[in-house]
């Protein structure tokens, strides 16, 4: 059966809000990423997020899992979900612009269809997603210039770095169907959040060394706003609309982050795109918003 839910008012403001939020992140870790190292700045991202996220589940006095089991799928869901992706976004972010960051990262919804269609019988590839799914390959392929791969540059690897980040989140999404669809969200946030920092600590450690706190106050806003509003606020935000508006309408989201992140990279960073850059975004624009049609009757 399709997504039958609509966008309320009150959906669309809070989707937008949502998209405003995750915008916004881009620019934030790369302003940290001028004075942390980037494990450094995943693992603030994660440790703030899940210690906020564990505050909510003791509020709302929800069960703890005792199936270790779960803990385990916490531990799987963090390094696909946070770790792999946070890491290779953030350490592309320092050789590309974060508008095209948030661009690239649209992808997630294309691999996200992919990934859904190799795992889950109930998710075929129908005309619309595969016509929605060329669609975003050809952007991205606009967008990067396939003739520019063949030089193997730093700034093609870093665009190849993010892309393999969203095809993390696609996978992040489907062991998440798999393994985690029961728990409530609040829990299932925290708990990936807390096995992502178990992973990213002893990293860290051995990479960056042991994290400074002596950060300048435009750093500690960067990391209060990524890891707090654009992290654990944002996911507890996701849910609420996801509830209200149904997963196919929630990915209408991908088409807000990247205006917002390329306005203020630009006002902020005074960063430039190419125009190949928007004419693979609408490319890709186009084909989230084939993915997002749906047919009036089942």
């Amino acid at each position: 059966m399709s997504d039958q839910k609509t966008l309320s008012p009150r959906a669309w403001a809070e989707l937008l809000l949502l998209g405003l939020i995750w915008g916004a992140s881009f620019l934030s870790i790369r302003i940290a990423l001028d004075e942390l190292p980037v494990l450094t700045t995943v693992l603030h991202r994660t440790f703030w997020a899940a210690l906020l996220l564990w505050g909510v589940v003791l509020i709302g006095r929800i069960p703890l899992p005792r199936d270790p089991r779960i803990w385990v799928a916490f531990l799987v869901m963090g390094a696909l979900n946070n770790v792999v992706p946070f890491v290779l976004m953030a350490w592309a972010q320092q050789h590309i612009e974060s508008g095209l960051t948030s661009i690239l990262n649209g992808t997630t919804a294309i691999f996200g269809v992919l990934v859904a269609t190799l795992v889950f019988a109930d998710e075929r590839l129908t005309k619309r997603r595969l016509a929605g799914v060329t669609l975003g390959f050809l952007g991205v392929a606009t967008t990067i210039g396939l003739g520019h791969l063949a030089q193997f540059s730093l700034r093609s690897t870093a665009q190849l770095a993010v892309l393999a980040g969203t095809l993390s989140y696609a996978l992040a999404g489907a062991w998440a169907r798999l393994r985690l669809g029961h728990l409530p969200p609040q829990l299932a946030a925290a708990g990936m959040l807390t096995g992502s920092t178990l992973l990213m600590l002893p990293l860290t450690l051995l990479v960056d060394g042991p994290p400074q706190f002596d950060l300048q106050p435009r750093t500690w806003a960067a990391v209060g706003y990524y890891s707090l509003v654009a992290t654990a606020g944002a996911y507890l935000l996701y849910y609420r609309v996801l509830a209200m508006a149904g997963a196919s309408n929630l990915m209408l989201v991908t088409l807000v982050i990247p205006p917002v992140a390329i306005i203020l990279g630009a006002w902020v960073r005074h960063e430039a795109l190419s125009a190949n850059t928007y004419a693979g975004f609408a490319l890709l624009a186009l084909g989230l918003i084939v993915l997002n049609g749906r047919r009036r009757r089942d």
